[in-house]
C-alpha cells in the first residue's frame, strides 16, 4: 500500500510539473522587447544562425558558413506575429514567436 501511495504522488507531481511546462506566444509588446537591437542565434535548416533585429526595421543574417542576408522585419501588432522579408521574396512571412522553457522559437 506504500509503494502504491508513492508511486501515485510521483505521478501526480510528474503531470503538475508537466503542465506547467507549456509554450506561450508571445504579444507584440513582448516580440518587440526581446528582438530589438537584440541578436537571435540558433539552427536554421541544420546549419547554426545568428540574426540582428535593428530598430530602424533591418534585419541581418550571417549563417556559419559566412551567407549574410539583409532584408526587413516588423511586428503586426494586430495579429501579434513577427514579419520579415528579404530580397527576393514577394510578400512578408509571417512567424508566431513562442517562449518554452525559456526558450523562445519562431513557429
Amino acid at each position: 500500500m506504500i509503494i502504491r501511495n508513492l508511486l501515485f504522488i510521483a505521478f501526480a507531481l510528474f503531470v503538475a510539473s508537466s503542465a506547467n511546462a507549456q509554450s506561450v506566444k508571445l504579444t507584440s509588446i513582448q516580440i518587440s522587447e526581446i528582438l530589438n537591437g537584440n541578436t537571435a542565434s540558433g539552427k536554421w535548416d541544420g546549419e547554426v544562425y545568428n540574426q540582428y533585429f535593428d530598430a530602424d526595421g533591418t534585419t541581418i543574417i550571417i549563417k556559419a558558413d559566412g551567407f549574410e542576408n539583409i532584408g526587413k522585419w516588423k511586428i503586426n501588432h494586430e495579429t501579434e506575429e513577427f514579419l520579415s522579408k528579404f530580397p527576393g521574396d514577394i510578400d512578408w512571412q509571417s512567424l508566431y514567436v513562442m517562449e518554452y522553457l525559456s526558450e523562445f522559437y519562431w513557429v
